[in-house]
């Protein structure tokens, strides 16, 4: 572990640590600067660009959903256009392909929102918004694996 000021620190936190005054300088200040100033109004929230690492990171995060959206892609053809017909439930592959297609598109589109939305809050120094991703992956999975579960009690019972 590295301490305080080694040299070993972030960019991020010496700006930090520097844009800081110390508490005996700031009673000073206080006390010989006379009446408070107004402060200009900001028109928005500054941005800084943020430690690289923490940008890599939300990359890899964005590769990672990329990966799964493209696997739920390949997954929904394979069952569609590979898997035998299920008897009796003609519609059996597509109820169960179609929604994997459908979900890996929209988890792609969404990955690429949440990347940008956390790369902002980076920016301004702000708190990660919370991701829709996992919570929608979820649901559609196992929604999906509910249908299939459905759809091959009813072709075993043919």
């Amino acid at each position: 572990m590295t301490r305080a000021g080694d040299g070993h620190e972030s960019p991020y936190d010496r700006h930090r640590d520097e844009a800081r005054p110390s508490a005996g300088a700031s009673d000073a200040a206080a006390s010989d600067a006379g009446p408070p100033r107004a402060q200009p109004a900001e028109t928005g929230p500054a941005e800084t660009e943020p430690d690289p690492r923490f940008t890599m990171a939300n990359e890899r995060t964005f590769l990672a959903w990329s990966r799964t959206a493209l696997a739920l892609v390949a997954a929904g053809l394979a069952i569609v256009q590979l898997l035998p017909p299920f008897p009796g439930v003609p519609v059996g592959r597509h109820l169960v392909g179609i929604p994997l297609i459908i979900l890996g598109a929209v988890v792609a589109v969404a990955a690429y929102v949440d990347m940008m939305r956390n790369q902002r809050a980076l920016r301004r120094q702000k708190p990660l918004p919370r991701s829709v991703l996992p919570r929608l992956l979820a649901a559609t999975i196992g929604g999906v694996a509910t249908v299939a579960a459905i759809v091959a009690l009813i072709s075993a019972t043919r």
